[in-house]
């Protein structure tokens, strides 16, 4: 499938609010409702759009901090840490990676001493593990990437938070 300018508008506007209706996405990229629906069902069937998502806001979840880890397994024994990181509830996202860690995680905690204390566990459990953990102080930067082609374009089209800067 090709995505031409008009299918990545339709990507943004979903991407900033993904329950518009497609009456309303039409007109917002300059669409007939019946149009816009095709396309969507089209990028939905080639797999583009996979599923539609919420933006939480975690501090009115009493969950205000968030931070990135990085962990590296020195034992290799990533079986037990991903059955371990699978258990865990404030685990926003766990990715296995590559480069100097193993896995990038985000997680969100109530308090310093929640994540305190999690990290000290994680790290009693698994004696041979690295553990970086990063604090998110703000978003500078939220976006649907577009095309190779067009990555050092500068267009409206980033969603760059202006308040962050």
């Amino acid at each position: 499938m090709k995505i031409d300018d008009i299918d990545r508008r339709i990507l943004d506007e979903l991407h900033n609010n993904s329950r518009l209706s497609m009456s309303a996405l039409g007109r917002k990229v300059n669409l007939s409702s019946p149009s816009v629906t095709e396309r969507v069902r089209q990028m939905e069937s080639f797999g583009v759009i996979k599923r539609y998502t919420l933006d939480v806001d975690y501090e009115k979840l009493k969950l205000p901090i968030q931070c990135m880890i990085e962990a590296t397994i020195k034992n290799g024994d990533y079986k037990a840490f991903k059955r371990f990181v699978e258990e865990l509830p404030n685990v926003e996202f766990c990715y296995r990676i590559a480069g100097n860690a193993c896995y990038m995680l985000k997680m969100q905690f109530e308090t310093f001493a929640t994540q305190n204390n999690l990290l000290m566990k994680l790290a009693q459990l698994h004696k041979r593990l690295l553990i970086l953990s990063f604090l998110k102080l703000r978003r500078i930067k939220h976006t649907v990437l577009k095309g190779e082609a067009d990555l050092f374009e500068t267009s409206s089209y980033n969603a760059i938070d202006e308040k962050a800067l």
